[in-house]
């Protein structure tokens, strides 16, 4: 694991001496209307030293932790099943030397890549999604591997009443159907999110965060944007509250498509929400601040 020609803002950190370790998943075969979050981690990347490494709410600063950026994987772009062994590969060799994966996607698919390696390492594993859609369908148009039904195929593995799904507000009937028998899923916002934590303690938990939960007015850059989202300040919360409550194993960030927002503002938000996120896992979870 070498360190990438181009990190994330403060994550130049060496493999060996970091227990967070970042990767991007540049993946977009499957999306279902807008394609383009393929270019968002790159992006992230790029644009981060637009930003701070100190973090005003936090008082901490990233210059100050020990991150790991090993840069975008190389994956086939044309074959789902190649792609996931990739990033089920990385992440299973992050996990077995005891540190912590933070993706960047990419669609949304890229993330059961990762859980397939979570599931292996960790018994009785529960994921929290954010987003403004289920991801529930069996197939979409008869591919059973699709941002569009990647959290089915997380449910796949890791079994009944293990899924925790906020924000939620776009699905088809039988999503919401499939949700109401086999997940625990909250619509349009995070009511309820304490009291998943509390009943989480002690149990590994995997968090992903599609960013489309947030309203396209704060965050217009995404393949596929709903109205009626949540703010940048309330998922924030929302994840602080997680890394803080949780016995955290890993997180990504998905869905970020750069060129759909000319403005930049969406890459910014997305980059000042993983700051923040950071600093609270490199804090509050590895330094044993939430356990």
């Amino acid at each position: 694991m070498d360190r990438n020609v181009e990190t994330f803002l403060g994550c130049d950190n060496s493999y060996d001496e970091s227990p967070i370790v970042i990767f991007g998943a540049p993946f977009d075969s499957t999306t279902s209307y807008r394609a383009g979050a393929r270019f968002g981690s790159r992006t992230m990347r790029a644009e981060s030293y637009e930003i701070e490494t100190y973090s005003p709410m936090l008082d901490r600063d990233l210059e100050d932790e020990k991150i790991f950026d090993g840069g975008d994987l190389e994956l086939c772009f044309g074959d789902s099943q190649l792609a996931l062994r990739d990033i089920e590969d990385f992440a299973a060799r992050v996990l077995d030397d005891g540190k912590l994966p933070f993706m960047l996607g990419g669609e949304h698919l890229v993330t059961l890549g990762v859980i397939r390696a979570e599931v292996e390492r960790h018994e009785n594993l529960a994921v929290i999604q954010f987003d403004a859609h289920a991801d529930l369908r069996d197939d979409y148009l008869g591919a059973r591997l699709s941002h569009a039904t990647v959290m089915r195929r997380v449910h796949d593995l890791i079994g009944d009443g293990n899924l925790y799904q906020f924000g939620i507000r776009s699905g088809e009937r039988t999503e919401f159907k499939f949700a109401a028998a086999h997940t625990h899923l909250n619509k349009f916002n995070f009511d309820g999110l304490d009291d998943v934590i509390g009943a989480l303690s002690g149990r590994p938990v995997y968090l992903t965060i599609d960013l489309d939960v947030m309203d396209p007015s704060a965050f217009p850059g995404t393949g596929t944007p709903e109205a009626g989202g949540v703010s940048y300040l309330e998922l924030l919360s929302a994840a602080k509250r997680v890394i803080n409550g949780c016995r955290m194993v890993g997180c990504d960030l998905v869905e970020l498509a750069p060129n759909y927002d000319p403005s930049g503002i969406s890459t910014l938000t997305a980059l000042k929400l993983m700051r923040e996120m950071l600093l609270e896992l490199s804090t509050n979870h590895l330094t044993g601040g939430s356990q």
